[in-house]
């Protein structure tokens, strides 16, 4: 059981769903630490207290604003219990949103929301359903860590899943990266489609999105403990220059058919719909002019009228 991080409520209008957050992701990659290459004796930091010189104590260890040099604004773990903002024990929804509105830029680590006790399990089943029915995710603001944060409520399965995200002044822009102005063709645009359907799928289940790196690392722990050869790595392959675009995406659909144990045969390609034409304006008929005779017995001037179109809702 997934130990918890967080503790207290959705604040969802009226209705509170006191939870515990939990982490909903693990880390399985092989971690190293520091030696001494020599005698292969282990290499520690240590916390040396600048004033005393000397070594201190996790126990002594807290934190603090420096307003200058010589003074330090001392903050305690309960001072930040007790922020004065609405969010220091709650997870304020202040809206919901289409998730496709959301860029995936800003969402960052998920954790699971599990409801407190009986009392929360009635108001946490509504919210996971009335999610499910509206096909929208909220935006809620919460306060971790020291700081206000961002984030997003959605349901997988049965369970709310909370997303850290990022706020949109910390979003760069990725303007100065735009490569120069290209032209791409219909049939270029056609061949990519057609390798993007050759390489779909309705999952992310296989050996393909397995963690090859860690399986190699721990083949050279193996062979190293052992005392065997250590394994070979395979030559990378040499990136080839692509001179004719149309050429490399129908070789790569290919090579992709053959990967999946398809027919090679020529891949389909559907032509790419043709951008409509903007319909011809009309042409108003003109408005018929009195006889010269009239208007001037009449003693009117005679105006040239057109007729308006009525104004669209």
């Amino acid at each position: 059981m997934p130990r918890t991080i967080w503790s207290g409520a959705i604040s969802f209008g009226l209705v509170t769903v006191p939870i515990n957050v939990v982490s909903a992701t693990e880390d399985h990659s092989i971690r190293f630490h520091q030696f001494h290459t020599t005698d292969m004796g282990r290499v520690r930091y240590r916390k040396i207290c600048e004033l005393e010189d000397r070594e201190v104590s996790q126990d002594e260890i807290g934190k603090g604003y420096e307003l200058t040099k010589t003074q330090v604004i001392p903050i305690t773990e309960e001072d930040l219990r007790n922020l004065p903002l609405p969010t220091a024990k709650a997870i304020e929804i202040d809206a919901f949103v289409p998730l496709a509105s959301i860029d995936p830029i800003r969402i960052g680590e998920g954790y699971y929301l599990q409801p407190a006790g009986k009392v929360a399990a009635k108001p946490y089943k509504l919210l996971v359903q009335a999610l499910g029915r509206s096909s929208k995710v909220a935006v809620a603001k919460y306060a971790w860590s020291g700081r206000e944060r961002l984030g997003l409520l959605r349901v997988k399965g049965d369970v709310l899943v909370l997303h850290a995200m990022r706020w949109p002044d910390e979003i760069r822009s990725p303007e100065e990266l735009l490569p120069p102005p290209v032209e791409v063709s219909d049939e270029e645009i056609e061949g990519a489609l057609a390798l993007m359907e050759t390489m779909s799928r309705e999952d992310l289940e296989g050996e393909e999105f397995q963690d090859r790196y860690t399986e190699a690392m721990a083949q050279i722990i193996e062979a190293k403990r052992e005392e065997k050869p250590l394994p070979e790595a395979p030559e990378p392959e040499a990136p080839a220059q692509v001179l004719d675009l149309m050429a490399a995406l129908s070789e790569s659909v290919q090579k992709a058919r053959a990967s999946r144990g398809e027919d090679t045969g020529p891949a389909e390609v559907h032509p790419l719909p043709k951008p409509k034409k903007a319909p011809a304006a009309r042409k108003q008929p003109a408005a018929k002019k009195q006889p010269a005779k009239k208007a001037a017995a009449k003693g009117t001037t005679t105006r040239k009228t057109t007729t308006r179109r009525p104004r669209s809702a």
